[in-house]
């Protein structure tokens, strides 16, 4: 991604519920580019889709929602899956076009799709003979 700055920002300090015991994590993602756009893949397994908030506002993608715990009355010997709230903020730098943005989720990976705008993408300019 040399022409690109996609970049996670920290999340945001929040006063609201100071005491709230609820786990919070930091999902994984993957992040690729071509031409035409750039691609978030973020692991998030056990995510319901009405658990799941995806915007983009003042140049920055926000991702953020909840897992619920699962596997509750087992006696865990390890757990690594993240359960309760997230959130990944990305920074782009990048013009995107805003309108055609989509997201979907499936088997526990969300797929954001961030086409890049006209104006963004590589032309070939061509060359005349005089």
């Amino acid at each position: 991604m040399a022409e690109s700055t996609l970049a996670p920002t920290a999340p945001a300090a929040s006063s609201a519920e100071p005491t709230r015991q609820v786990p919070f994590f930091q999902p994984h993602f993957d992040i690729t580019e071509n031409e035409s756009e750039l691609t978030l893949y973020g692991d998030l397994p056990g995510v319901k889709q009405d658990e799941l908030d995806v915007r983009y506002e003042n140049e920055q993608l926000i991702i953020q929602g909840r897992v619920a715990a699962r596997n509750e009355g087992l006696q865990m010997l390890r757990q690594e899956y993240g359960i309760g709230d997230f959130q990944r903020t990305f920074t782009i730098g990048e013009s995107i076009n805003t309108a055609a943005i989509t997201a979907e989720v499936h088997n526990g990976v969300l797929v954001v799709h961030l086409p890049k705008a006209e104006a963004c993408k590589p032309k070939r300019i061509a060359i005349k003979a005089i």
